[in-house]
Order: structure tokens, then C-alpha cells, then sequence
């Protein structure tokens, strides 16, 4: 709850809790019973011992048995009533003390005061730039138009990974002076790379949210207009007022819209459009405090010079959610809904679901039990619109207990051969396999060859497995083998002719493939337990594939 207040509600909260202290600290600090000098007369004729007499202008205290008397101090003559063994006097150091606490409230007040009202103007600033915006007849302002954050990391789950690589980005927001005083330089872009539907544009705001920053938010196909110039024109009107506005975040949601290579069929408004961008990338510092954040599910046709260093040189993969991120996923989107729902056993069913698609359930889950009169969702209200879910979204993988097997021993295979053959990947899981790509470096033919070899592990595997059987799921890798083997011949020349033809190429496809079966023979026992892994956690790192490797040898 204290993550999802802004910077005025926690400021209130401290401030309200000080003043209540302050209060409660008036009243129960003096806790004694004024009297009048009669009554003084009597307490001391009386039975109880005067244990303490004290002196604190403008009252005299008198400690009775359990009970405290104050009186004032010209009221009674203290040197006759009293004995001076039992009279104290307040020190001057206790008077500093209680003027240093009253000083620090009364700046620490205004401290408080000061922030409410600068974090009010902010807003108030932005309320009237919106309002200048509405008031605009011209089209290409309206979308131009900063969005105040009302979401944190609270509100995205099952993206752990993700939050870690954006904390620094978001401690530069929140403290810029820090990181120029050690002359730090940040990525004035970060990519966010994965496919619809796992929540870039909810991360970008969730980011903006936790800096509690400005977030411009805008679609790259709304750069792209008939009219020659209009979409540089916007593109620099939407950095001006970025950098008006800083700190802020600049979210440019399918920049595969307008970032698309440039050659070819041109289409001149784009290509201008893009180039406006990079020259707007390349004009305002690291330390301006505006970061540009961009999605994308097609990064391998983006521009060349989008992707170089000084523009988006951070880039953030965001794959679909696997059983663990499912499972904290479904617990955000239940919370807050009466449900008994057995979450592990949903997330065990929805593989290959995106986090929208995850939030698409539990809502269809939760009409459909409203229609059926219920009080809570249960498990068989998300069976009932599972198959409806999905049927929405044709794009969406979705694996039987037989395919779940069949695509575990094909994501071992890769596994295994690419830690034996040293090929970097960050993450393999049933669905997805994230290699790390080669950026402007010197290949080697063996290393392009241990990669032909990884891509053509699985369907080895699944081959011998199933008795020779061949199966679908191995297309996109055989597709990407023949690609890398043409570039072997045709791109990179690695061959002893200079001029070839498509017959070399199967030649290496073909020699990798026997060498494959030949190395896959040796490490079965190892790809079974990496499988076995795979169909409990759906995931596995280097490390965790490289700890199983040893364990078996």
C-alpha cells in the first residue's frame, strides 16, 4: 500500500503522524494536578513522604507518593516549606534540548509544507499544459501529452528479472546529481524486446510510476503520416516537451513502425520520420534526464543505426511467463476477488499464455461466474472459458501433456548441445530459446557451425526418440540452420571456392547433422535430466543446464 501512494499522500502521512506525536507528546508529558497553596499545606502535613521537589519555571512540582503536584512558584515561599536535600532545579541543557526539538518540528514543518506545494505545482503544470493540449485545434499536439503515473512494479508481476535491469533507471530519475557527480553515463534508450502481450507498455509505465516522473506515451504508427514532414515535426515536438518536462520517460510503443531498415521500397515520410528520431537521440545528453523507452516483438528489422551504441544500446528481452511467473501473475490479478481458485493447477494449464492473455482469463472467469449466480470463481468457471481464451488468440501457443514432452526433449537437446559447445544463450524454456546475439564481432566458421549444430539438436533428438518421426515445432530453428550456412557460403566466403553454389550449403547442413547424432549419443543421460527439469520449471539458465552436465558425468 505505502509503494502504490505518491510522493503527496506519503508527505501527508509523515506529516499528519509528527503532529499527532507532537500532540500526544504535549499531553502526556505533564501528567501532574495543579493545586493552590492550601492544598499544597496539606499535602505536606500529611501522611505520604514528599519524595522530590522540581523546579521548572513557571511551576514547582512535588512528588507525593504516586501523585505529582504543580504549583506556582510565587504562590509559596520554597525555602521554608521544603528541605533543599529533595529540591531540584531544571538545567539550562533541558531548556536547549526542548528548543532544538521545537526548532527541528518547525523546520521539518516547512520542509513538509514545501514538498506538498512543489509537488503541487508539478501537477498543476501539467494539468494546464493537458488543458492548452484539449484547447489545441491543431491534430498533431493532441497525442503529445504527458500522462501521470498512477502504477508501480505492485501492479506487474512475474517480470523479476526485468525489474532488476530497470532499478538503475529508475535511481537515476529519482537521483540524477548522484550519478553526474561520478560522471556516469546511462543508455539514453532502452529496447524492450518480447512478443504480444507480456506487458512492455505496463513496464514502461510501471517504471515512470516508481520514479514518479512524466510518461509520454506514443504509437510509432502515429509518426507516420501522408504528408512529407508531419512525422518529424511530431517527433520533435514530443522531445521538446520531454525536456521541458524532465526527469521524464519517452515510451514509443511498435517502433518496428517507423524504425524499419531504411533501402529498398522507401517510403520517404518514414524514412524521414526515423531519421528525425535519431537525430533527436543523438541531441540531448545522457544526464538530461529524459530516457526513451521503446517495444518491439520484430527486432531483427530494425535499423541498423536505431540499434548502435549511444541510442538503444540497452535491450531488455521480456519472454512469455513460465510456471513460476504464471503463478504470481494469477495471484495479482486474484487478489482483491473471492476465489478458490488452486492458482498452481491454472498455471500448470496455461502454458504459453502472455500476462494479457493470464488477465483475460481470470475477467472471463469472473463474468462467467457472475452469470452463474456465484459468490466466488472457481476452478471450473476458468475451465469453462479456458478454451475461449484461447480461441481468441490464434496466435497463442498452447501444448498437450504429449507436446509438452515432445518439446521438452527438444529444448534439452538445444540445452545440452549449446553449453557443450559453448554457444551463449540466457534462458531456454518449452516455448521460447534466448540466444545472445553477435554485435559487429569477429565469427569463427566453427562457431557459426556450433550454432547450426544447437539449432539442429532437437530435431535430433525428438528423430531418435520418436522412432524417426519428424515434427513442426522444429521449422523455425531448421529455417534459421539454413540461413546462418547460406551466410557461411554467400556472406562470409568461409569456403575454399569463391563462387558456390546452394549445393555447399547443404553440404554443411548436412555434416553438422551427423555430428550432432554422433555427440547426442554421448550425453542422453544428461539431456533426460535436463528435460525432466524443463517440464517441472519450464525454464532453465546456463548455469542450472551446466550444474546437471556435471552431475551426470
Amino acid at each position: 500500500m505505502w509503494q502504490s501512494l505518491n510522493k503527496n499522500g506519503k508527505l501527508i502521512i509523515v506529516s499528519s503522524t509528527l503532529l499527532i506525536s507532537i500532540i500526544l507528546f504535549s499531553i502526556f508529558r505533564d501528567n501532574s494536578q495543579l493545586v493552590d497553596r492550601e492544598s499544597i499545606e496539606r499535602i505536606i502535613n500529611g501522611e505520604d513522604t514528599i519524595k522530590r521537589v522540581f523546579v521548572d519555571e513557571p511551576y514547582i512540582y512535588i512528588h507525593s507518593g504516586d501523585r505529582v503536584y504543580k504549583i506556582a512558584k510565587e504562590a509559596i515561599d520554597l525555602d521554608k516549606l521544603f528541605d533543599k536535600s529533595i529540591v531540584e532545579y531544571r538545567e539550562s541543557s533541558e531548556d536547549s534540548i526542548d528548543t532544538i526539538l521545537f526548532i527541528f518540528i518547525i523546520i521539518f514543518t516547512f520542509y513538509i509544507i514545501y514538498n506538498i506545494r512543489k509537488n503541487q505545482q508539478r501537477h498543476e503544470y501539467l494539468m494546464e499544459e493537458q488543458q492548452k493540449e484539449a484547447k489545441s485545434h491543431i491534430s498533431i499536439d493532441n497525442n503529445i501529452t504527458p500522462q501521470i503515473p498512477t502504477i508501480n512494479f505492485s501492479n506487474v508481476a512475474g517480470v523479476d528479472d526485468v525489474k532488476d535491469e530497470l532499478e538503475e533507471i529508475i535511481d537515476f530519475l529519482k537521483n540524477p546529481q548522484k550519478y553526474r557527480d561520478f560522471d556516469i553515463r546511462l543508455p539514453k534508450g532502452v529496447l524492450l524486446v518480447g512478443p504480444p502481450g507480456v506487458g512492455k507498455t505496463l513496464i514502461a509505465k510501471a517504471v515512470a510510476g516508481e520514479a514518479d516522473v512524466p510518461f509520454f506515451y506514443q504509437s510509432a504508427a502515429s509518426f507516420v503520416h501522408i504528408y512529407v514532414g508531419m512525422g518529424a515535426k511530431r517527433v520533435n515536438e514530443l522531445f521538446t516537451r520531454a525536456k521541458q518536462l524532465a526527469p521524464s520517460i519517452i515510451f514509443i510503443d511498435e517502433i518496428d513502425a517507423v524504425g524499419k531498415k531504411r533501402g529498398g521500397f522507401s517510403n520517404d515520410e518514414r524514412e524521414a520520420t526515423l531519421n528525425q528520431l535519431l537525430t533527436e537521440m543523438d541531441g540531448f545528453e545522457e544526464s538530461s534526464g529524459v530516457i526513451v523507452i521503446s517495444a518491439t516483438n520484430k527486432i531483427d528489422v530494425l535499423d541498423d543505426a536505431l540499434l548502435r551504441a549511444g541510442r538503444f544500446d540497452r535491450r531488455i528481452h521480456i519472454q512469455l511467463p513460465d510456471f513460476k511467473e504464471r503463478v504470481s501473475t494469477l495471484k495479482l490479478y486474484l487478489k482483491g476477488k473471492s476465489h478458490s481458485v488452486d492458482i498452481e493447477r491454472v498455471a500448470h494449464l496455461t502454458i504459453g499464455f502472455s500476462t494479457a492473455a493470464l488477465e483475460t482469463l481470470v475477467n472471463e472467469a469472473a463474468l462467467y461466474a457472475l452469470k452463474q449466480n456465484k459468490r466466488i470463481i472457481e476452478d471450473e468457471d476458468i475451465d469453462a472459458v479456458k478454451d475461449k481464451v484461447l480461441l481468441g488468440k490464434h496466435k497463442m501457443k498452447t501444448l498437450s501433456k504429449r507436446e509438452k514432452q515432445i518439446q521438452a526433449l527438444y529444448q534439452a537437446a538445444k540445452a545440452v548441445m549449446a553449453i557443450w559447445l559453448e554457444v551463449n544463450f540466457e534462458k531456454i524454456g518449452l516455448l521460447s530459446s534466448n540466444f545472445i546475439p553477435h554485435h559487429n564481432e569477429i565469427i569463427s566458421k566453427t562457431a557459426l557451425k556450433s550454432e547450426i549444430k544447437v539449432l539442429l539438436a532437437g530435431r535430433v533428438a525428438t528423430q531418435r526418440e520418436y522412432d524417426g518421426e519428424l515434427f513442426t515445432n522444429a521449422k523455425d530453428d531448421i529455417n534459421r540452420a539454413k540461413i546462418i550456412s547460406r551466410k557461411i557460403i554467400d556472406e562470409f566466403v568461409m569456403v575454399d571456392k569463391f563462387f558456390s553454389s546452394g549445393v555447399s550449403a547443404e553440404t554443411i547442413l548436412q555434416e553438422s547433422l551427423e555430428e550432432v547424432k554422433s555427440t547426442l549419443s554421448k550425453l542422453d543421460r544428461a539431456v533426460d535430466r535436463v528435460k525432466l527439469y524443463l517440464l517441472e520449471n519450464e525454464m532453465i539458465t546456463p548455469d542450472e543446464t551446466k550444474r546437471i552436465i556435471d552431475e551426470v558425468f
